[in-house]
Formats: structure tokens, C-alpha cells, sequence
């Protein structure tokens, strides 16, 4: 773990960290670019406030959304005892040792995995600094502070070539055509931004057929196949000019939706693009087109997550039996597709039980949703979500609950996490 904390002009083993210089560094280049994260920040000192203030309005943090309160460690374990944590988080404290330790392990009761952390704090001690990131805190920095140094910081934290990328993956795949995976895969998204703040990009795979554009009412010049059709010159700059931003969190990368041209792609032709998405989004969802060829399948195998949608009924339970057994032979060290049941009890139409469903499938089904024409068929024609149709509606919960699940983050206000959790894991520290 490489700390971005400053040492004596001549380090060495033992060395102690020295406080900060209030010059402007010559070499501000040198400091990297935030990618599209969340952070919320717990300071005890005006001081330490404005600096993180001023840092936000860096251009190097354009992308990140930042959040100040006052009130320390405490109140970071106050407002994560109701919500739930952000990628990253600024605690400033000026506890003794003893005590800043223990505070970090209450606050890690409440951290999502994860979720990183950087102390400000004003003691100067490497023994400290040590324990600290023996535990897993992210960064200790010094007080005073400047813009530099903590954007520097933040910057370095996310840039490290030997952490995991930003962004998590989850596909979402229809077994059958028609099941209505898109509309899944875009509430979800939409109930990820609403429950947790996080930047999101919806990717519509379905190139020729996608419906993202009209469900999120935008109609975008460019999207998914620019971005695959020149791979060599993909970067987070001509992403961040094709997406279509949605709302303050949620961005598209729309298909084209137009048969002008075919669209034959090999097994890797949507690496490039997604794996730039995870250097710079927390959360991708990958709206994959019901097809079976090279492609499809790597996103499926190389997806975080998978969300599996069906409708009750002996075709998808056939289908998903498929796509459930050649997942669990691809991927073998991952757990099994979660599985959404889509338009239970459609009125005079046999069906299969959604637990009598599942249990052939060896699975859970993570949420039955029920047959609501009015409701669906209004959002679709509105270019809205159900949520924005109505936020009271059960179906809405459900999307939330999807939402959580598939993100792997604590449901807001649900309790604080097992002792048994440590700080280690939940501060995300990488594994040696």
C-alpha cells in the first residue's frame, strides 16, 4: 500500500512523517485526476472544512461528488448508523491513540466492504501511522492541510496499479426474449443512484433493438458503438463526451437502435469499454441482449454480478436452467446469477410457482415481480422510472431491495454490522 504521506527529505526505515509545507508544489501535474466517486468528509476544524470545500471545486476533482459535515469521527459513526458509506471517507480527529483506535473500529461496524478511509489528524507519530494502516485505513494525513496534498491524496489513492478498479459490473440477461431484463436492469440502476448517491452508467448492449434511450427519455448522438467501434482510442476522456448524462448520478451510453448496419462482434470486442467504465464509474450496469455468441458470453463470465431474469412459465425455467449450469461451470469461483422473476400472476395464464421456480433452478429468487400493465406500461410511455411513477408502490421497493443486493451495500438504517466484521475488510485493505 503506497501512502501518500510526506517524509523527511532523506527516508528511511523508521523515519517519521513531517508536516506539510503550505507552498504550491512546482509540479502540480504530477497530481492525478479523481475518477467519479463519492466522498463525504467529517471534519472538526473550520480549517480542515474549507480545505476539503476548496478541494472539491479542484478540476481534478470534477468528477467526484463531495460532502463536508462537521463533528469528526462521531458524527461519521452517527450518520453511517442510518446510511450507508460512501467509496471514500475523510475523518479528521484529534483523539489520543488509544481512543482514535477505537473509534475507527466502532465506525468500521457501520462501512460497507469497500468503502476507504483517509484520518487527518495533527500527531505526528510513525508508530501511529503504522497501526493505522495495519488496520487498513487508506491514508494518514497531517494537519494543516493544503488543496495539494489532500487531492494529491485522493488521487494516488484511486490511481494505484496494484488496487482493484473502481467500478463493479453486473449484467443483467433475459433468458428468454421479451422477459422484460431492460426495464429490470434500468430501475435497478436508477434505484442504485436514488439509495446510495453513486455514479452509475448503464451500458445497452442490445445494439440494434436497445430501449435504454427511450426509458430514460434521451435521445443521444453517440453511445456503445462509437465506443466499441474504435477501441485503440477509448480512454475516460471520449467516454465521458459520448455518455448522456441522465440525472446529477446516472449516465447512458446508448445503442444506436438502428438496423442500417449489422453488428458482428468478436468474443473481446467490449473489454476495452468496459473495463474503461471501471476505472472510472463505481457502478456499470450492463443491459446484455437476450443472444447466445462470444461476446455475450465473455460479459457474462467476466461480469461482478449477474442478474438472471425470467418469467414463470416452462420455456425460461428450461432457459434458465441452461444459462444457470454453463455460469456455474465458466465461473467456478463465483456464487450463482441472482434471480429476478418478472410478471407473476399475469391473469388466466398457467404458471410455475416463483418458489417452485427457483427451487429447480437451485436458487433464491432475489425478487418476484408482480404483472402491473398500468403502472409499467405509464413509465414506459412517460420515459420514466417506476419510482418517479409512484415511489409508494411495492414494485418500487422491490427495485430497492434489488439495488442493494446486487451492490452488496448495508441496507440504510437496518442495524450496525456484526462485531465479527473487522476493520480489515471493511476499510477494503488489499490482501497481501
Amino acid at each position: 500500500m503506497s501512502s501518500n504521506l510526506p517524509m523527511t527529505s532523506a527516508p528511511m526505515e523508521g523515519a517519521y512523517p513531517v508536516e506539510h509545507s503550505d507552498e504550491v508544489p512546482l509540479d502540480t501535474a504530477s497530481i492525478r485526476p479523481v475518477p467519479r466517486i463519492s466522498i463525504q468528509a467529517f471534519c472538526l476544524s473550520e480549517d480542515t472544512a474549507r480545505i476539503v470545500e476548496a478541494s472539491a471545486e479542484d478540476r481534478r476533482m470534477a468528477k467526484a461528488h463531495v460532502k463536508v459535515h462537521m463533528g469528526g469521527i462521531a458524527a461519521a459513526i452517527d450518520h453511517f448508523s442510518q446510511a450507508p458509506t460512501p467509496n471514500l471517507v475523510l475523518v479528521e480527529a484529534r483523539a489520543s491513540t488509544g481512543s482514535l483506535i477505537a473509534d475507527l473500529d466502532n465506525l468500521a461496524e457501520y462501512c460497507d466492504a469497500g468503502t476507504k478511509v483517509i484520518v487527518i489528524g495533527e500527531v505526528n507519530d510513525v508508530k501511529l501511522y503504522r497501526d493505522l494502516m495495519q488496520r487498513g485505513v487508506s491514508d494518514y494525513l497531517i494537519t494543516p492541510l493544503d488543496i495539494y496534498q489532500l487531492v494529491g491524496a485522493i488521487g494516488e489513492l484511486y490511481a494505484d496499479p496494484t488496487s482493484e478498479p473502481l467500478g463493479r459490473t453486473i449484467a443483467f440477461f433475459g433468458v428468454k426474449g421479451g422477459c422484460g431484463a431492460s426495464t429490470i436492469a434500468h430501475n435497478g440502476a436508477w434505484a442504485v443512484t436514488r439509495n446510495f448517491k453513486h455514479d452509475v452508467v448503464v451500458a445497452d448492449l442490445d445494439l440494434p433493438f436497445g430501449t435504454a434511450g427511450l426509458d430514460f427519455n434521451q435521445d443521444p448522438l453517440q453511445g456503445v458503438f462509437e465506443a466499441v467501434s474504435t477501441p485503440d482510442r477509448l480512454d475516460e476522456t471520449l467516454l465521458d463526451r459520448i455518455l448522456s448524462k441522465c440525472s446529477e448520478h446516472l449516465s447512458l451510453l446508448a445503442a444506436p437502435a438502428s438496423l442500417e448496419r449489422t453488428y458482428d462482434y468478436g468474443e473481446s470486442a467490449f473489454e476495452t469499454l468496459v473495463d474503461t467504465m471501471r476505472n472510472s464509474t463505481p457502478t456499470i450496469i450492463l443491459d446484455v441482449p437476450h443472444a447466445w455468441n462470444a461476446w455475450v458470453k465473455n460479459v457474462l463470465v467476466t461480469a461482478d454480478e449477474v442478474v438472471m431474469v425470467a418469467e414463470p412459465d416452462l420455456a425460461n425455467l428450461r432457459n434458465a436452467k441452461n444459462v444457470v449450469d454453463t455460469l456455474k461451470q465458466l465461473r467456478p469461483n463465483d456464487g450463482p446469477p441472482h434471480l429476478v422473476i418478472n410478471r407473476i400472476n399475469v391473469p388466466k395464464r398457467p404458471e410455475i410457482k416463483p418458489d417452485e421456480f427457483a427451487t429447480a433452478l437451485g436458487l433464491k429468487t432475489l425478487v418476484a415481480i408482480p404483472f402491473e400493465p398500468q403502472l409499467f406500461g405509464t413509465a414506459a410511455n412517460n420515459g420514466q422510472m417506476i419510482a418517479e411513477v409512484d415511489g409508494k408502490h411495492a414494485v418500487a421497493e422491490m427495485f430497492s431491495e434489488l439495488a442493494n443486493v446486487v451492490t452488496g451495500k448495508v441496507n440504510p438504517g437496518k442495524g450496525k454490522r456484526s462485531g465479527l466484521t473487522k476493520l480489515l475488510s471493511m476499510f477494503g485493505r488489499k490482501s497481501a
